[in-house]
């Protein structure tokens, strides 16, 4: 079976286990894991901010971002097809009692001046707005970089309006690899930035967010209310570690096998989709010219033994990660192929 459903299926290592099994631990809600620390440190580092907080699942770390940047009562602006929005389970209500406001973007970047005007002004009809969520790479955009000089804009207008900027960067260094830029050109963008170490970066769990020393604090507070302290987490900090040392270049393989793979979906009948779009990981194709559903047709890639994900009643998402290789992805396009003949 090749699995391309997505990046958070990936295996760790066998030095991220040999990791896991030689790490030193200790406390951490004491703030006595000495692993965890050395992580915290180092993430902060890369992505250019005073501090960071290890956290369970990105998730949580955009959960714990709006709850700190955020009180009851107050908005949220974010993409409308935002992981935020999309896929947290509507955690932002739930637990920040906060208002989401969303604004349709073009390939997951809002238009600044739209941003402005969603900016709620003093009036006491409305919320205050507490907080911009932006996304990077998107995901329901199919993994498309949202463009440096969109972030400069709406940052720098959040700015003079006093609103902060949090950035939902789940596959940040994904944007970064693609782009050959280091991290912290999109980093210094935001104030508060979350990663995720379980996805193309291959660790087995967590994530993590940076950014001021008191927002971290504050941050961390929040982590205890729900439950995230953890004790000798050193063992699964020491598998991030060495996402974050030794598996972000080979990013770029991805990459490369998600465009093989857009090119190879592109020329089979009842698939639409652009290999020119494709950034970085992420493939959708359009098979609503099958005349199946995304669910009936991956059934179908399923017998032929390909997994992928739907993304709608007619758009299938395809992730490449480091469980799958070239070889791996040109039989999964041969064994697609083969499903699709059985349509006609």
């Amino acid at each position: 079976m090749i699995d391309l459903r997505s990046d958070t299926v990936t295996h760790p290592t066998d030095a991220m286990r040999q990791a896991m099994a030689a790490a030193e631990v200790g406390d951490d809600v004491y703030g006595e894991d000495p692993t965890v620390n050395r992580l915290e440190t180092l993430a902060a580092e890369k992505l250019g901010k005073e501090a960071a907080l290890f956290v369970t699942s990105g998730t949580q770390g955009n959960q714990l971002a709006v709850l700190s940047h955020a009180r009851a009562g107050e908005e949220v602006i974010l993409e409308a097809e935002s992981h935020l929005f999309y896929y947290e389970a509507a955690a932002a209500s739930a637990l920040a009692g906060v208002q989401t406001r969303p604004i349709v973007g073009v390939r997951g970047a809002m238009h600044p001046q739209e941003v402005e005007r969603a900016i709620r002004g003093n009036d006491i009809h409305v919320p205050r707005t507490a907080l911009i969520c932006l996304e990077n790479t998107h995901n329901r955009a199919g993994g498309a970089i949202v463009p440096l000089a969109n972030m400069r804009s709406i940052y720098e207008m959040a700015r003079q309006k006093n609103v902060p900027v949090h950035l939902d960067g789940a596959r940040i260094f994904n944007a970064a690899v693609a782009l050959g830029v280091d991290v912290r050109e999109f980093t210094a963008y935001v104030d508060t930035v979350q990663i995720c170490f379980s996805k193309g970066l291959s660790a087995p769990v967590g994530s993590l967010l940076a950014g001021s020393r008191e927002f971290i604090e504050q941050a961390r507070r929040w982590r205890k209310r729900l439950g995230g302290g953890m004790r000798q987490a050193g063992v699964i900090a020491a598998p991030a570690i060495l996402a974050l040392t030794e598996m972000v270049d080979r990013l770029a393989e991805d990459h490369a096998n998600a465009k093989r793979l857009a090119h190879s979906l592109a020329e089979m009948k009842g698939l639409q989709l652009d290999p020119a779009l494709v950034e970085t990981n992420i493939v959708i194709a359009d098979v609503s010219q099958t005349g199946l559903s995304a669910v009936q047709l991956l059934e179908k890639m399923k017998r032929e033994g390909v997994l992928a994900a739907d993304f709608g009643k007619s758009l299938i998402r395809f992730v490449t990660h480091k469980d799958v290789n070239q070889s791996d992805v040109e039989e999964a396009a041969r064994r697609v192929h083969k499903a699709l003949q059985t349509v006609w």
